[in-house]
């Protein structure tokens, strides 16, 4: 839901959100006030980063899993907060807001964000080159949605209901009934 506040670029955006309660993202130079959390949401969120966490350790990657509270800044006017992301490489500063380079976003799907979250958040996080995967967890159905970077300007999607998710570049994967809190 917008708020009647002033367009915003995201440097703006951040400093205004700094501190600010509620959880809030910046879509096209708008401020949106996100709804508030279910338990079941929250659950999922701490299973998929928990199954990330650990197949991540297991495959000894130098990668960090970040969970919601941390912005990924698309463009001079729009930066999503996301449920999980995935960072490789040198760690990030323990004051950063935001993820610069992140390698994998998750988002949990819930039905007010559906439709942002398969649309405008698919073709935004994709326009970051750092980004090779985005999930959608849809938590009713024990789906994965996994976009994949493809080769050229194509993303490839598959629909995973069980097995493993391959999360080839940075090189590990995770077992799709990992990432959803016990039934």
């Amino acid at each position: 839901m917008p708020t009647a506040l002033k367009q915003m670029t995201a440097d703006e955006f951040l400093l205004w959100a700094e501190g600010r309660e509620g959880r809030w993202e910046l879509h096209d130079g708008a401020a949106v006030m996100m709804a508030p959390e279910r338990v079941a949401h929250n659950r999922n969120k701490l299973k998929a980063a928990t199954a990330l966490q650990d197949a991540l350790g297991a495959a000894g990657l130098p990668c960090e899993v970040f969970t919601d509270g941390l912005a990924i800044r698309i463009d001079a006017r729009t930066t999503y907060e996301p449920d999980a992301s995935i960072a490789c490489g040198p760690r990030a500063s323990p004051d950063a807001i935001e993820i610069d380079n992140p390698v994998i976003v998750v988002e949990v799907l819930s039905p007010s964000t559906a439709a942002i979250d398969h649309g405008r958040k698919l073709s935004g996080y994709f326009s970051l080159a750092s980004v090779q995967h985005y999930l959608i967890l849809d938590p009713d159905r024990r789906v994965v949605i996994h976009h994949k970077r493809g080769v050229g300007d194509a993303i490839e999607t598959r629909v995973l209901t069980d097995g493993v998710a391959r999360l080839d570049s940075p090189g590990f994967e995770v077992a799709v009934e990992a990432l959803f809190p016990q039934a």
